[in-house]
């Protein structure tokens, strides 16, 4: 969102330009939603699937419920990595191959910027309240079923 100010001052023309990021930094913008499963564990992720909602993720949010998560869908496996700039909620990453199929899972703290990377090429990245991975037991070679009924990456 662009907004422009303009006022006389003097017979001349000031302007003031302020660009706001979509005002992202104070709302959470609108993501399409799947539910995925893990086992007998249901989530409810949001879904980053263009490169303005991967960037986007979950930043600036307070609170995630339990069961909730977001599903980050990249355009081609590789090597991706996270990091926690404006986010606020301490997460764990589960990285995915193209089958859903958990490669490693990282812990990330809030407002950091230390690299979390897939530690082999992946399709999909799913962060979760931090913890909630181990406390289910689930890790490398687990799948989550779900992934492949995503949208399309753009």
């Amino acid at each position: 969102m662009r907004t422009v100010i303009f006022w006389h001052r003097l017979g001349g023309v000031v302007s003031l330009v302020a660009l706001a990021f979509g005002l992202a930094s104070a709302q959470a913008a609108e993501f399409p939603q799947i539910e995925l499963s893990a086992g007998i564990h249901r989530i409810e992720a949001e879904v980053a699937s263009d490169q303005a909602t991967r960037m986007q993720g979950l930043m600036y949010r307070r609170t995630l419920a339990t069961q909730q998560g977001m599903l980050f869908v990249f355009p081609q496996r590789a090597r991706h990595c996270m990091w926690m700039r404006n986010t606020l909620l301490p997460l764990s990453v589960a990285f995915l191959d193209e089958e859903g199929r958990i490669i490693n899972i990282e812990d990330m703290q809030p407002q950091t910027e230390n690299n979390h990377c897939a530690a082999q090429p992946a399709r999909f990245a799913l962060e979760m309240n931090l913890g909630w991975f181990a406390s289910r037991s689930l890790g490398p070679g687990m799948r989550i079923v779900g992934v492949e009924r995503s949208p399309a990456p753009q």
